[in-house]
């Protein structure tokens, strides 16, 4: 494995870590454990939809990569595609899966390793909400399957989470404290972080 791995987290407030009173988010408690020599970078964005973040990926990722790292990039977003505003979402589902195909060729063309994180639920938004984000999910999860890609699922096993669901409800309905940053972070770890951490730069 090459020592120096450079990892861009992107995405919406979930991976910023919004209401975390330490901090830290899911991000942080995962690179807690390790697993190399690793330079991370957090570019999390509030109320980011797909469409901001394929439209500022490259010119925010790329100035932190460096020739001869094992460059990589976390990618996290769909909740806010899917909140309703005047009526519609805020962006169709097609658009998104779309916007998470240019991103996922575009790391094919760079030589950049990628995976993906299923967007979490906002308990505030309601049953539609969640079932339109639990379907977004599945979806992104083929795609990922497909191109083999490795993908970690959040949705419905937070929308069940106790700890998440109570946090979120006492905050500010969408984001947890740092329990509910922690049960994320075990969710990804028991995924296949640490499998895709190990694997060899390709």
């Amino acid at each position: 494995m090459i020592e120096d791995i450079r990892i861009c987290f992107i995405g919406d407030s979930f991976v910023q870590g919004v209401g975390d009173p330490e901090y830290r988010g899911w991000v942080g408690r995962v690179l807690e454990t390790g697993g190399g020599d690793i330079t991370a970078f957090n570019l999390g964005i509030r109320r980011n939809t797909s469409e901001d973040v394929v439209s500022r990926c490259w010119q925010e990722v790329l100035p932190r990569m460096l020739p001869g790292a094992d460059n990589r990039l976390v990618i996290s977003f769909g909740s806010n595609d899917m909140v309703e505003e005047n009526g519609a979402v805020r962006v169709d589902p097609v658009r998104c899966l779309e916007n998470l195909i240019s991103i996922l060729d575009e790391c094919r063309r760079r030589a950049v390793t990628p995976l993906v994180v299923g967007p979490p639920p906002v308990i505030s938004a309601g049953a539609e909400h969640l079932e339109r984000t639990v379907k977004l999910a599945e979806e992104m999860n083929d795609l990922c399957d497909a191109q083999r890609i490795p993908f970690i699922a959040t949705t419905l096993r937070l929308a069940d989470n106790l700890v998440w669901t109570r946090e979120v409800l006492a905050g500010d309905g969408a984001h947890p404290s740092s329990g509910g940053y922690r049960q994320l972070a075990d969710l990804i770890l028991a995924g296949q972080w640490q499998r895709w951490i190990a694997q060899a730069h390709s």
